[in-house]
């Protein structure tokens, strides 16, 4: 992703070049010391999930953005992955239990006015999620990045194929035709 960005001209920071290990606070610390605290950046935190008791079985991706932030970003992020072939799941913001008015994660949390987002590839204890992130890790790494090249350019991503946007069905909703449709 670091090389893809600099390819592309986009000015990108690795906060981590090796498997280090740093404390949540230092980890901050390198995000703002690159760039600021600034609205303009743009936090990408990567990762695989692993399914909880609570979602024995998940599969796809899910993007997590901060509350301070809109869902333009998390969604685009999404959208690409899934023209990518990855099964989606949902973009979404967590709050802290014990304070809902701050996240949940301290990426969100901590890092002033940044852009930071979550990006959970897909589930490392799905086989079949798994064989889809090892196959087309490239991809989604491209995804990633043109979508957030896209959000910068206050374009959003549409589905393959489609030029719309997508509405999903709840239950409860009703499709009315017309008179004699």
């Amino acid at each position: 992703m670091y090389e893809r960005f600099q390819q592309k001209g986009v000015p990108v920071t690795l906060i981590r070049s090796t498997d280090e290990t740093i404390t949540p606070t230092e980890r901050v610390n390198r995000i703002l010391a690159a760039y600021g605290d600034n609205p303009n950046v743009i936090v990408i935190s990567n990762h695989i999930n692993a399914a909880g008791t609570d979602t024995i079985g998940a599969e796809g991706a899910e993007v997590i953005y901060a509350l301070r932030n809109d869902d333009t970003l998390a969604k685009n992020i999404l959208q690409a992955l899934g023209n990518q072939g990855q099964i989606v799941r949902t973009y979404y913001q967590r709050r802290l239990p014990s304070d809902t008015s701050k996240d949940y994660y301290f990426i969100h949390r901590n890092t002033g006015s940044t852009q930071p987002v979550i990006v959970e590839y897909g589930f490392i204890d799905n086989p079949e999620d798994l064989a889809r992130i090892q196959n087309n890790y490239r991809r989604y790494v491209d995804a990633v990045v043109d979508a957030v090249i896209a959000t910068e350019q206050g374009k959003t991503i549409p589905p393959t194929g489609e030029s719309g946007t997508t509405y999903i069905v709840k239950s409860g909703d009703r499709i009315f035709m017309g008179n004699n449709e």
